[in-house]
């Protein structure tokens, strides 16, 4: 049986992939979905493993060849998510954490509506707009676009399963951790495995 696909989504800044990072460095089983995109990297952001970074030509032939499940341009940048890896990391855990932003994940809902779908909520305006602020790589009209688009993007936080504010960080990863597992042990999870486990106990 497939692992369990979460989307993990929210605002640009509200600190979903520092959330994702620490909760998946606690538990065992669960996989990072790593995405492509053609945007520069980041301070400490490592190729293959928190992206895969490539160039622009490279990414519309990936999509001319079918290779994406879904695809979005965010910012004047493109992001997109690998069919493949998509399909071979599912297979092999429990879970795939997936980190994407909203037009993708409200894209991955068209063809997988039973995953499960957490929304990363900043405290405040004021605070998503600071930490924004503090990566010190957005100019003015770019820090103006992302909060522009947050109103949008939180527009459609009932679209999710789970709501988490992100106020404090080991709080948050913990609520996030409480998520995956709890997921993990929903009765009809179960239901194909009943058998095996009243056979063991007789």
């Amino acid at each position: 049986m497939d692992g369990l696909f979460y989307i993990v989504s929210g605002p640009s800044g509200a600190g979903k992939s520092t959330l994702i990072k620490s909760a998946l460095d606690k538990i065992i089983g669960f996989s990072f979905s790593v995405s492509y995109t053609t945007r520069e990297k980041r301070p400490g952001e490592i190729d293959g493993k928190d992206y895969f970074f490539i160039d622009k030509n490279t990414f519309f032939k990936m999509k001319e060849d079918g290779e994406f499940l879904e695809w979005a341009e965010v910012h004047g940048n493109y992001y997109a998510t690998s069919k493949k890896f998509i399909e071979e990391k599912l297979k092999e855990s429990r879970g795939l954490v997936l980190d994407v932003d909203v037009q993708g994940a409200l894209n991955i809902k068209k063809i997988y509506k039973n995953a499960i779908y957490i929304f990363i909520l900043p405290p405040s305006n004021e605070d998503l707009e600071k930490r924004l602020r503090k990566r010190g790589t957005e100019s003015q009209d770019s820090l103006e676009i992302r909060l522009k688009d947050a109103e949008w993007e939180i527009s459609h936080m009932k679209d999710f399963d789970y709501v988490i504010v992100n106020q404090e960080v080991e709080e948050s990863t913990n609520q996030l951790i409480s998520v995956l597992v709890a997921e993990q042990l929903k009765r009809e999870r179960f239901d194909d495995k009943t058998p095996f486990f009243f056979k063991k106990q007789l």
